[in-house]
């Protein structure tokens, strides 16, 4: 059976589940509002051993064909990894901070040790994920967060980035290109607009700041891809900072 956690400090107040080792929710005490979008399938969840899809479900690494597992949670692809589906054990624990812990060996050659640790420090989350292989053969992995924030007509998103990969077939990405058209280029702070939008940015500098009419969020990350996903009518806006682009493993 799943598990949850309350983390809090004087600013934050976290829920953590063992199913996923996910933020379930994360509540600022200051301003009365969620920081992150409050649904069974919001919060915010790390990617792993990979970070969104890879073309056919396979890849050529060192003249290997490995290829990938498949989930109940997509037809087709091996969505994120698989770390986003298993339960975690919890392996520390303070009033503020936690660490959740995950083994998982696949036959295609994953075989991982992954921790995530989170931590309130003042009004910040703090999150931090490291994967150990313990195979003895050699495998590219790819991680990554994919938090969920509250977004409506009276948001803005704003983050800096070299160019993006428009969206094709299959959720698989297009040629890279470094115009940007109105509705995907947040540079300046906009709304952009309500409309389906699942796209990978490189040159992210990283940090983007997602503002409401409640609070600012911003986001900092040491990776250099932002995924962004919205959908039309949903009050939601994702930014996933990721160690690959999608695809990388067949780029």
């Amino acid at each position: 059976m799943a598990e949850e956690w309350i983390l809090e400090n004087a600013h934050l107040r976290m829920r953590v589940a063992s199913l996923g080792g996910k933020v379930q929710s994360l509540y600022s005490r200051h301003y009365q509002a969620p920081v992150l979008y409050e649904n069974p399938a919001g919060g915010m969840f790390p990617m792993l051993p990979l970070a969104n899809r890879v073309a056919g479900n396979r890849f050529i690494f060192q003249g290997r064909e490995i290829v990938l597992p498949r989930h109940h949670a997509d037809a087709h692809f091996f969505l994120h990894g698989d770390g986003w589906l298993q339960r975690w054990d919890m392996i520390a624990r303070g009033g503020d901070y936690c660490v959740l812990q995950l083994r998982r060996q696949h036959a295609c050659g994953f075989d991982y040790l992954a921790q995530i640790r989170y931590q309130l420090l003042r009004n910040q989350l703090v999150a931090a994920l490291t994967l150990t292989h313990c195979g003895s053969t050699p495998i590219p992995y790819g991680c990554g967060f994919h938090p969920f924030f509250p977004f409506d007509k009276r948001g803005t998103v704003q983050f800096a980035a070299a160019g993006y990969w428009p969206e094709g077939e299959q959720h698989l990405p297009l040629g890279w290109q470094g115009q940007l058209p109105g509705y995907a280029d947040f540079s300046h702070a906009q709304y952009g607009e309500d409309r389906w939008l699942n796209v990978g940015y490189s040159g992210w500098s990283g940090r983007a700041r997602v503002s409401s009419d409640v609070m600012d969020i911003t986001i900092l990350s040491q990776t250099p891809w932002l995924m962004l996903f919205r959908m039309q009518g949903e009050p939601f806006l994702c930014l996933e900072p990721q160690s690959h682009p999608v695809n990388a493993h067949n780029l």
